[in-house]
């Protein structure tokens, strides 16, 4: 297929040369028929997309509502550059410098590093407290970390995708942020509907697409957009629209959404999917400066697909995106299944960590499987079939008259909820050796309570467990997740 460069396009604008810079992105080589359809889609304003290549690329961090509030984190965040993402309540950019990988912030899960575009999916489905919310294609779990935030410990997040290998780092990420109403599972959507048919209030599909609207930050998905392009994705997204729309209750509403600019994949999914399903309408999505709205022209498309939301590099400072907010018709009606609950006997040596612990917490809840100790959230019964990663807060695990309390377990509680703490502030050197699973030595003023499992924070924020002996802390921090020397 033929291409062109960026700089090319911009030539023939009238944009000089030397605007472009000596950039990684000069070398560029977009497809010609790509730029074809963008000059399609945006008419005299493709100059000024293709002079977006230019900008710089925007990085961008999400705050954690459900551990920190707003106010607080603009107490103490320690960065010198964050500026407020406009239409994102908790997203802000940083720079390079900033470095908010690196800070112990980041290993607390009170952020999420994410390109601030991709926070728009999540921001715009109204999710709320006591939902049980689907996120379809989760991994790697920006928008399900965002989903779970706004629930708040409460009503039920089941985060999916298809890909089991994809699903690890979706895992890590919902348990740094401290999710304990979670199922985690790999299946088609068509299989969830075994058991979750109409059973979710809320939606979202972060489609599987094309990734035009990532050319710009990563050039690298150019040569698999042109083995496989839009055509290829909308199928797949159509198909995933009609299973999703299975499991979603009557008065429930989907997200849609895509980081690609074809038509085939934005208002042609929406197109497509409206005239299978007349139980379904476009809902308004809140407006912003710098949105663009969907072009039903494009696909000649008789429903108001203006409803839609169309991101560009050129309009805001971010990436690419498409969104479209369904509303199912009918009445919205809570229903609880009936499950029958009895209070397990557990093992003593759980009984005897958890009298340290004051989380709230319903113990009829409490499985062991084998040696695992879950928390399953509130109702969910067995479902023989599914693939799951994680059904519950994994606790921790029996071993040979003793409990070992798990990393998710210390990411889920709060500072004030385990007996024995030991809090340091950022700026000690020891929570950064904590955090490379050094052994490190405690003063006795520092911990409030005896020797034995602590629960280590930073600044009043869980980070994981150690095990103190006589001013000596055994690192119990989860080799997975450990900081790079």
């Amino acid at each position: 297929m033929p291409g062109y460069s960026a700089q090319a396009f911009m030539v023939c604008a009238g944009i000089p040369a030397s605007k472009f810079g000596n950039r990684e992105e000069q070398q560029m080589e977009l497809p010609a028929s790509f730029v074809a359809n963008m000059e399609k889609i945006l008419g005299a304003e493709l100059p000024e997309y293709l002079a977006s290549f230019e900008k710089p690329k925007f990085r961008g961090l999400r705050v954690n509502t459900s551990k920190i509030s707003m106010e607080k984190f603009e107490r103490i965040h320690p960065f010198h550059t964050l500026k407020r993402v406009p239409w994102i309540p908790n997203g802000y950019y940083y720079t390079e410098e900033d470095a908010p990988a690196r800070h112990p912030y980041y290993y607390a899960g009170l952020y999420y590093i994410q390109e601030p575009s991709a926070m728009t999916p999540a921001s715009v489905l109204p999710v709320e407290e006591g939902d049980r919310v689907l996120d379809l294609c989760a991994a790697p779990g920006g928008k399900a970390t965002e989903l779970a935030a706004r629930l708040s410990h409460t009503g039920l997040l089941v985060a999916n995708d298809a890909s089991a290998s994809r699903t690890k780092a979706l895992l890590k990420n919902l348990e740094v942020f401290g999710i304990p109403n979670l199922l985690i599972t790999s299946e088609m959507g068509d299989r969830l509907d075994r058991y979750f048919h109409e059973f979710f209030d809320k939606i979202l599909i972060d489609a599987p697409c094309s990734g035009e609207g990532m050319f710009r930050k990563q050039a690298h998905m150019i040569p698999a957009w042109e083995k496989q392009g839009p055509e290829v994705f909308a199928k797949m997204q159509r198909e995933i629209l009609n299973q999703a729309a299975e499991l979603l209750k009557p008065g429930g509403m989907m997200l849609y959404s895509t980081c690609t600019f074809s038509e085939l994949e934005n208002e042609g999914s929406v197109d497509g999917f409206l005239k299978g399903h007349p139980d379904f309408h476009l809902a308004d999505i809140p407006w912003y400066e710098g949105f663009c709205p969907g072009n039903p022209a494009l696909v000649k498309s008789a429903f108001s697909l203006e409803k839609c939301v169309r991101l560009f590099p050129h309009k805001i400072d971010g990436e690419g995106h498409f969104l479209a907010l369904f509303k199912k018709d009918g009445e919205r009606v809570q229903t609880e299944p009936e499950l029958k609950k009895r209070t397990p006997k557990l093992p003593q040596e759980l009984l005897d960590f958890l009298s340290d612990v004051r989380m709230p917490m319903d113990r009829s809840s409490i499985q062991v499987k084998d040696t695992k100790v879950f928390l399953m959230p509130e109702g969910i019964g067995t479902c023989p079939g599914l693939r799951f990663l994680r059904s519950g807060l994994y606790m921790g695990e029996l071993l040979k008259k003793r409990f070992e309390p798990s990393q998710a377990f210390a990411m889920v509680l709060k500072k004030e909820e385990y007996a024995s703490v030991i809090d340091l502030p950022a700026s000690d050197e020891r929570i950064f050796r904590y955090l490379k699973g050094e052994t490190i030595e405690v003063e006795a003023s520092e911990c409030t309570g005896k020797d034995g499992w602590q629960l280590i924070c930073v600044d009043g924020y869980p980070l994981g467990w150690g095990k103190l002996i006589r001013g000596t802390l055994r690192n119990k921090y989860f080799s997975g997740w450990r900081m790079n020397a």
